[in-house]
């Protein structure tokens, strides 16, 4: 018997839901005992149906989403080769030199610089582009370069839109699993607080049947 126990008061006192081992699977809650409480056995369900809707949900969005991806970048990517031409410009100043010549960081080094090329209608344009270290004025480069006469990028290859379809489909299914971990985390939280709250209440009417006074 505990000390101050009421004599007419045989089993434990009344058990602190803070030494519950949290499994976060919370299987355990599914399973009959006596000290499951009906929030118990609701978080169960709850994290049971958001762990099924997040392994229906995540497929789904990762193929909606790549599907709708892939459909931009495919189209991004014809566009592009219709509109952008691949030229020869001249550099109009020279290109400056590194300070470290022949080292692999000037390998890497790009300037910008200021260079000439004409478009497939006949019209001069001048633009900025980077190029390699000491290149002098007059020197050529292999540019590409849009309808208003700007340098852009090359168009994109099958490789980059398969990349780039395949980083939004992986992103789609984590923010779902996210959302999904979110929501379980919430319930939770709330769960335990109003267990806290009732259990508070419940030990405020126990507690005086467990102690005695000096």
């Amino acid at each position: 018997m505990y000390k101050g126990q009421s004599p007419h008061l045989t089993g434990p006192p009344f058990p602190h839901p803070g030494r519950r081992r949290e499994d976060p699977i919370t299987l355990w809650r599914l399973r009959r005992n006596p000290l499951r409480r009906t929030s118990d056995l609701l978080q169960a369900w709850l994290g049971l149906g958001l762990l099924l809707a997040v392994l229906a949900a995540a497929p789904a969005a990762a193929y909606l989403v790549g599907d709708a991806a892939h459909h931009h970048y495919t189209h991004t990517a014809e566009r592009h080769e219709r509109t952008r031409h691949h030229t020869t410009a001249v550099l109009v100043h020279d290109a400056p030199r590194h300070p470290e010549p022949g080292s692999a960081e000037e390998k890497k080094t790009r300037y910008p610089v200021e260079v000439r090329f004409t478009d497939p209608g006949g019209r001069t344009h001048h633009a900025t582009t980077d190029v390699p270290p000491g290149l002098r004025a007059g020197s050529t480069v292999h540019v590409w370069a849009d309808p208003h006469g700007q340098v852009t990028g090359p168009p994109l290859t099958p490789d980059q839109v398969r990349s780039r379809t395949m980083g939004w489909a992986i992103l789609a299914a984590l923010s779902v699993i996210a959302l999904g971990s979110a929501a379980y985390g919430a319930v939770t939280l709330a769960l335990r607080h109003r267990n806290l709250t009732a259990w508070g209440r419940a030990w405020a009417g126990t507690a005086p049947r467990w102690t005695t006074r000096r």
